[in-house]
Parts: C-alpha cells; structure tokens; sequence
C-alpha cells in the first residue's frame, strides 16, 4: 500500500469514529503512526484531504463492484440479486460500519465542497451502473436510473438504521434488515420477482 493510501484509509477511519470534525492532519498522522507533518506533505489543506479520501473511496467501490462482476455466476436469478440487499445491508450496518459511516461524512461535505462533490459522483456512477449489469444478466430490465434510485433508497434506509434507536425503528417499522433490504430492491426494480422464502435463504 502506498503512503498515500494509508493517509486516506486512516482519514476514513477518523471519520467513521470522530465525524468530519476530528478528521486533521495531526490525527491523521497519529493514527497511522506517520511522522508530524507527513499528512500536511501530501494533502496541504483540509479540503485536499477531504477530495483525496473521496477519491480513495470511490476507489474501494469500483474494486467491489469489479469483484462482484468477476464473480457473478452466468445463471444467476432476480431472486438471487434481491438476497444481495440484505446482505449488503447487513455487512453495511451490523458488520462493519466504516464505510457508510465515512460516506455520511463525505455527503455533508460535498454539499459545500466540489472536489468532494465530484469524488463521489463517480462512485455513485459506477455502483448504479454495475447494478444495471447485473440486473440485467439476472433478466431484468433495469436501467441505471432504477439502481441509482435503489442505491439512494439503500443509503437512506442504512443511515436511519445507524442513526435511531431501536424502540424508533420498531415504530416506524424499519426494525427488519433483511426485510428492508428486500423491500428496496423491489421498490426500485421493474418486474422483480418476489423474494424467496425466507427460511430457504440467507437472512
């Protein structure tokens, strides 16, 4: 791994833990045992660490995507597809929630930053497109407005569960990961086939 990468992995970390507001050169360089001033070499401003952690993100994404693409079995179903949203969201919020969480972050700052802005356009870019493709080698006729939309529909869903108490969930009835992760992929997906049983896949 290049230094580099190391100052943006550690950047994300920072922010999955402490927000955009503990995300500093110092902490930076603290976290990843660099010496003082090392972050500050590479990323003189906040603003660059910010364009560059995003950057390094949108990175990680379309490695994933070119995982799951490489991997896809040639006979895969629709049903096969919606089992992935549950999963995803599992691994998203339960497993490990590095990733979003540092990807809220990168929201709120790209509202006011552009290179932040642009970073995660094309993550977003190529998740929905990668999405189509396997929809549609599922058979489905989805476009990749359909897996933009779902894939907005994911990041709220995944946020709300990261962010409200369990009791709020239960009320609102988002209490059901594997529910959820169903329901968006059907609300999104022309002429998607129900969800199997549930008893007969993963949950």
């Amino acid at each position: 791994m290049s230094r580099r990468d190391l100052l943006c992995d550690t950047a994300i970390q920072i922010l999955a833990v402490d927000g955009g507001r503990g995300l500093t050169h110092r902490a930076i360089d603290r976290e990843a045992g660099v010496p003082l001033g090392t972050t500050k070499n590479y990323f003189p401003t906040r603003e660059a660490i910010l364009t560059a952690t995003a950057a390094r993100m949108t990175a990680l994404h379309r490695a994933a995507v070119d995982r799951l693409r490489e991997t896809t079995p040639a006979g895969i179903s629709a049903a096969d597809v919606a089992e992935l949203y549950p999963a995803l969201l599992r691994r998203a919020v339960a497993d490990d929630p590095t990733q979003m969480l540092a990807m809220v972050e990168l929201y709120l700052e790209a509202v006011r930053r552009p290179g932040v802005r642009e970073a995660l356009s094309g993550m977003v870019l190529a998740n929905a497109e990668a999405a189509a493709a396997l929809q549609q080698k599922a058979g489905l006729p989805s476009t990749v407005r359909d897996t933009g939309l779902l894939d907005a529909y994911f990041l709220g869903v995944a946020i709300s569960l990261l962010a409200l108490p369990p009791e709020t969930l239960r009320t609102v009835g988002l209490d059901d990961p594997y529910e959820l992760g169903i329901g968006v992929f059907c609300a999104t997906v022309p002429a998607a086939a129900p969800p199997r049983d549930r008893s007969a896949g993963p949950g």
